[in-house]
């Protein structure tokens, strides 16, 4: 069983979309249980980084995320979703993060003839042999929607970047955990692959 975790975050529906268009039936869930029990988890995400953590804590999900990643089980967090797995962020401060990955969220740097937010689509340098891009070619545009990105404190983990007024670590893989700056869900093709890499862990 995939779950979805519910916790009012924006782009649910768009995410259990596409993985019905796959042959999934993906449970969106804030029970404790029913994440504790999943084969595969899902941390989706729009919108400001404080109000996330601050619905996480109110529906008691933050230990349940660390414990269900703890004990092993494959999560997939996309955009804000990213963003919550790290430490902090520019977006909210003195606002903590989940902390199960090492580094920060940073706005994007202002840049002449670049819109902030970044919205549109973006080509993506593919670290060789990573499992969540496994047949996506290197080069694929996939979407993204975002104001602020993520700075890994260990590059090693950085699965693939893209460059946007600055270097931007747009996905990340380290153990049973995986995350996406950019939308799979609305990446056609592309998309549709790194979800199916992901279900097939």
């Amino acid at each position: 069983m995939i779950a979805i975790i519910d916790y009012d975050a924006g782009n649910i529906r768009s995410v259990e979309k596409a993985l019905i268009a796959l042959g999934e039936q993906p449970v969106v869930t804030r029970d404790k249980e029913t994440i504790l029990a999943a084969d595969k988890l899902i941390l989706p995400g729009v919108g400001a980084f404080g109000d996330a953590m601050e619905r996480l804590h109110q529906y008691g999900l933050v230990d349940v995320i660390r414990s269900a990643v703890k004990k092993g089980t494959p999560l997939l967090g996309i955009c804000l979703g990213l963003q919550l797995l790290f430490e902090r962020s520019d977006e909210s401060d003195g606002v903590e993060g989940l902390g199960i990955l090492k580094g920060e969220i940073l706005k994007i740097p202002d840049c002449p003839g670049l819109k902030i937010p970044h919205m549109g689509w973006n080509s993506l340098e593919i670290k060789p042999g990573t499992r969540l891009f496994a047949g996506v070619p290197d080069g694929s545009y996939v979407y993204f929607v975002h104001s602020y990105y993520l700075k890994a404190a260990d590059t090693e983990i950085v699965a693939a970047t893209t460059e946007y007024s600055t270097h931007i670590h747009a996905a990340v893989e380290q153990g049973n955990v995986f995350a996406c700056q950019f939308h799979p869900e609305k990446s056609s093709e592309v998309g549709l692959q790194i979800l199916k890499n992901f279900i097939s862990l």
